[in-house]
């Protein structure tokens, strides 16, 4: 990085005034007001595009205008949002997060403001983290609204916040948030030294720093987790992660993650365990079923015709025999369809969005199947399937499952079952040598390790959890002590 040169304050307001707008490039929405104070002249610099002039004539003014005998500049300084400093350089860096600078005549130190002008939205819950039980906060765009929100349900003196500012021209602020008593030394070490390692004119999202942290850029699997509620972020920490968050956005990166990490839900906890397993599980289905069943539809019909039913051939035959074009290129016309109805839902007003998925889909299905361009099977396939991708909790995720169905189905056109059973390999492969900061992404299937599945395949008793995930090497392993104590204490009377 560009060491900063150090330019003090000048003893003239003629000459500060000058370094400030040469600076800033004589930007129009820097203002200038003078004043006078304890008979010395003085001018007050800000940025009104940053600045709130209402609050700052409130709060602030006042003690301007009001002199008492004797008093000296350091007497202004009596509040934290209030600071003394002596170099024009840092007073540059403070005028652009939406402080006021006052400069006084044959003074070498000014005084800043904090006025900051504040526009955030209230913290509501994600629309795409949606729960039924449990809290319904959601963080916003403000890293500080953020960081209240994980200091007030995480109160212990061993929450540890370290900032970095990211981005040469754009001078993010990036906040790194995690257990001190917990956490890994090392996977927080390397976390740092990651993100410190970063050098680019901008870092506006989350997105960016994931493609530079994580440790396999070119796989098309998420190796960091994201989430906006704060519940979600609080029970990552107490189990040992580390959490990433920046000024601008909402969202929370969370590492080391697994695999089985993207299909955990808040909800899971909020209901009884039997219920919960039985969705964790449901949604594991839905991904595999999303990635196989319409290359197994393929298959079928165009290599194993014998292994449908008897009752159904004439069925299947009277659906297909029409279409002009093979299976693989039926179900890639349905998949790109479904894609654009989807993506113009996502980008059209929320009203007209829903109007279009559901006229959309109904129509152009029903069209193609009377055109004769697709089957009515393969419409009954390609649909089921974005049900079970739209499952998924992690929208990543889904993005993954929905990438990775296209090479499934060409090895299903290509080989049949041989081609589906090939093409899973060789995911499964891949995920069995991808890692997240040190941990394997398959864990606990690879390296095997039965006592993590309480809370990855399924997800057991709160209190048969009581130990927090080997793979995170996390400083203190135990989670629980003495939970249901009572309920031996009834057997033994």
């Amino acid at each position: 990085m560009v060491k900063e040169t150090i330019t003090m304050i000048f003893p003239t307001l003629k000459e500060n005034k000058d370094y400030i707008y040469n600076a800033l490039f004589d930007t129009e929405d820097l203002k200038t007001k003078e004043i006078t104070w304890n008979d010395k002249s003085g001018i007050i610099m800000y940025l009104e595009t940053m600045v709130d002039m209402e609050y700052f004539e409130k709060v602030y003014f006042p003690t301007l205008t009001k002199i008492n005998e004797g008093q000296q500049l350091e007497d202004l300084t009596v509040s934290p949002d209030v600071m003394k400093i002596n170099q024009l350089n840092k007073v540059v860096s403070y005028l652009l997060k939406g402080y006021c600078a006052l400069f006084l005549e044959e003074q070498t130190a000014c005084i800043l403001f904090n006025s900051v002008q504040v526009n955030s939205r209230s913290p509501d819950e994600p629309e795409n983290e949606k729960t039924v039980r449990g809290a319904h906060k959601g963080f916003i765009e403000n890293l500080d609204i953020n960081l209240n929100l994980i200091r007030e349900r995480i109160q212990n003196r061993q929450l540890t916040i370290k900032h970095f500012k990211l981005g040469t021209e754009s001078n993010s602020n990036v906040a790194i948030i995690y257990m001190n008593d917990i956490a890994n030394p090392l996977t927080v070490e390397k976390v740092q030294e990651r993100i410190e390692s970063i050098s680019s004119d901008m870092i506006f999202s989350p997105g960016y720093i994931e493609e530079i942290i994580e440790d396999t850029p070119f796989s098309p699997f998420q190796q960091v987790l994201f989430t906006e509620r704060p519940d979600r972020v609080e029970a990552n920490l107490i189990e040992g992660r580390i959490v990433i968050m920046s000024e601008g956005s909402s969202d929370a990166s969370i590492v080391p993650v697994t695999f089985f990490s993207f299909f955990q839900s808040p909800d899971d906890y909020n209901i009884r365990f039997f219920a919960g397993s039985f969705f964790r599980l449901l949604r594991l289905f839905c991904f595999w079923g999303s990635l196989t069943l319409p290359a197994i539809y393929i298959a079928v019909v165009a290599f194993h015709f014998e292994i449908i039913p008897y009752d159904m051939v004439e069925i299947v035959k009277g659906s297909i025999q029409q279409i002009p074009f093979s299976p693989f290129v039926e179900a890639l016309i349905m998949a790109v369809t479904i894609e654009l109805i989807r993506e113009a839902g996502i980008r059209l007003p929320t009203p007209i969005g829903q109007t279009i998925g559901i006229v959309g889909g109904l129509i152009i299905g029903e069209s193609v199947v009377n055109a004769g361009l697709v089957s009515n099977i393969m419409v009954i396939v390609i649909a089921l399937t974005a049900i079970m991708s739209f499952c998924i909790p992690s929208y990543e995720m889904g993005n993954t499952v929905r990438l990775l169905s296209l090479p499934v189905m060409l090895g299903a056109a290509t080989l049949g079952f041989v081609g589906i059973v090939f093409t899973f390999m060789l995911i499964v492969i891949h995920m069995c040598t991808l890692q997240s900061f040190g941990t394997p992404y398959l864990s606990p299937l690879t390296p095997f390790n039965f006592r993590e599945f309480k809370d990855a395949l399924i997800r057991a008793p709160s209190w048969m959890m009581d130990y927090r995930p080997e793979d995170l090497h996390t400083k203190k392993q135990s989670k629980h002590r003495g939970f249901r104590e009572w309920d031996k204490h009834d057997w033994e009377k």
